[in-house]
């Protein structure tokens, strides 16, 4: 293979079900070498097994990525069995829609927990093996909502914008290490991100759109494969995609 993406370690976070889980299945079949994290543990085994079973290579690594500890422990875990970190897709992400006035404070501490400081801890425990690498790629997931602002997603937007300027922040600050940042934002995707919101009505309301007009999660394996398999001079530093007949 020839493709950039063969041989390659990615290690994903969010990988147990969704745009993670269909970028493990479609990368590894490209020839990456997979280290699965996720909190659902029995989820991983199984689509480890699935991997190995086509003959591909992937470990799987429980992780909490509100737990800086957790996602230093899964990129050292990938670096012990493979040697080295080439790509880190920070896709673990929430998005429990609702009003302000509703008041659902835990659900926005959940929100910053999992979608900012979450790509920072990812950020943290890579960052130091590939600047030693001289080498490597970081992918951070915003959303079409880190590009605008929506009622009921005031957070979750806020959470979003922040990753897209985490990430320009990083790409200017890493680039004399040949680190390339990547930002990839999804608009309607079928995956299971409508089944956090808990307000009453909005989430059949959410839910129906995104079974509407929501593209397949492998769109996204499709983005991250397009965005990795660039020569190592040329960084695409964002991507934002969205189903063809989506307004917002």
């Amino acid at each position: 293979m020839s493709n950039n993406i063969a041989g390659k370690v990615l290690v994903i976070t969010g990988a147990s079900s969704g745009m993670g889980a269909a970028t493990a299945r479609d990368l590894a079949a490209q020839g990456a070498k997979v280290v699965l994290g996720a909190r659902r543990a029995d989820r991983l085994d199984a689509l480890v097994k699935e991997i190995t079973d086509s003959g591909g290579e992937a470990i799987a690594v429980a992780t909490d990525v509100t737990k800086r500890a957790d996602v230093q422990n899964l990129v050292d875990k990938a670096v012990e069995t493979f040697g080295r970190i080439d790509v880190l897709f920070n896709n673990a992400g929430l998005m429990p829609l609702s009003p302000l006035e509703s008041l659902r404070v835990d659900e926005w501490d959940q929100m910053i927990d999992v979608n900012m400081k979450g790509t920072l801890y990812g950020i943290a425990a890579a960052l130091p093996y590939m600047k030693e690498q001289k080498s490597g790629q970081i992918i951070n997931v915003s959303s079409v909502y880190g590009h605008i602002t929506v009622a009921t997603g005031a957070v979750y937007c806020a959470t979003k914008h922040a990753v897209r300027s985490i990430s320009e922040g990083l790409r200017q600050e890493v680039k004399d290490y040949i680190i390339r940042v990547t930002t990839i934002s999804p608009g309607a995707v079928a995956t299971e991100l409508t089944s956090h919101i808990t307000e009453p009505g909005l989430g059949e309301a959410v839910t129906d759109i995104v079974n509407d007009i929501g593209v397949p999660a492998s769109t996204m394996s499709r983005m991250v494969a397009f965005a990795i398999s660039q020569p190592e001079d040329l960084a695409i530093n964002e991507i934002l995609f969205r189903p063809t007949v989506q307004a917002q």
